[in-house]
């Protein structure tokens, strides 16, 4: 199943376009994507049942927000691909290590991207989104408290991450737009094995980034397991997995994101985000 945000409202996506899903169900579910994550076991029965019948609409990209617009929290990992870690000349990590984006800096899989200055950075990652409030979970049962998987954008400005003496990992991904996601949220049913996706990122068509979840040194469980250890994730919630190599700051020479610019995401059996990049004003 695909669920996606039209014009900030929750919709089944299908080929033959969107479903709004409170028109559907009669006002049965709300209009709001947090309030539909809050009943996400009801709406997932509501769905198994014989199907109602279902109006079907086309949609234009400029009606495609973030599937989570408003998070309550957003949760994200530094150093989780061992090939970044090499890139960077950053030791493996013992456990996850995990920093917040502040849900302000959420936005859809086509908006524009501002850059503040010329130092800022892509991060193509593997998105999780929460069904199921989550405190102290196991591995063995993290995948129940998932509702879909998704694409993001770790945009990073270089400049304040690695001010001394740092880094400001909050900050620095926190501007308004450094949180590209989308375009839907897909369940983990509907892929053969959902700890080994594809994932890449191309700046104006060259490609930048190229590998896979599998590689990720804390998988989805290990993660969820960790944060909900210590804080309780709630419906909605992001976790933001990590970036593979390939990131801008770490080339010879560097490469940051310039006015003009347009980053391609993609994750095999998601979709994927264009986001252009502007000047911020």
């Amino acid at each position: 199943m695909r669920i996606g945000t039209i014009d900030d409202r929750p919709a089944l996506i299908s080929e033959h376009g969107y479903c709004d899903i409170a028109t559907a169900s009669g006002g049965g579910f709300p209009a709001d994507p947090i309030g539909l994550l809050d009943r996400w076991a009801e709406f997932r029965a509501w769905v198994a049942e014989p199907a109602p019948r279902l109006d079907w609409a086309p949609y234009a990209d400029g009606q495609v927000g973030p599937p989570v617009p408003r998070p309550r929290q957003v949760f994200a990992l530094a150093v989780n691909y061992k090939d970044h870690a090499a890139e960077a000349t950053a030791e493996l990590p013992e456990y996850p290590i995990v920093f917040t984006k502040f849900p302000t800096c959420i936005t859809g899989p086509y908006d524009d991207v501002l850059l503040p200055s010329n130092r800022a950075d892509w991060e193509v990652e593997l998105v999780v989104v929460i069904g199921h409030r989550a405190h102290r979970v196991p591995q063995a049962q993290a995948w129940q408290h998932v509702a879909g998987l998704t694409v993001g954008q770790d945009i990073s400005e270089r400049r304040v991450q690695f001010r001394k003496p740092g880094p400001h990992l909050a900050m620095a991904k926190s501007f308004p737009t450094f949180g590209p996601t989308g375009p839907w949220l897909v369940t983990p049913d509907e892929f053969a094995n959902p700890d080994d996706l594809r994932l890449t990122c191309a700046i104006n068509g060259e490609p930048m980034q190229d590998s896979r979840t599998s590689l990720l040194i804390f998988g989805v469980p290990a993660l969820i397991e960790s944060i909900s250890a210590m804080v309780p994730l709630l419906p909605g919630d992001l976790i933001f997995t990590g970036t593979p190599a390939g990131v801008g700051s770490t080339r010879d020479p560097r490469r940051y994101l310039a006015p003009g610019d347009v980053i391609t995401s993609e994750i095999e059996g998601i979709g994927v985000m264009r986001n252009a990049c502007v000047e911020a004003r």
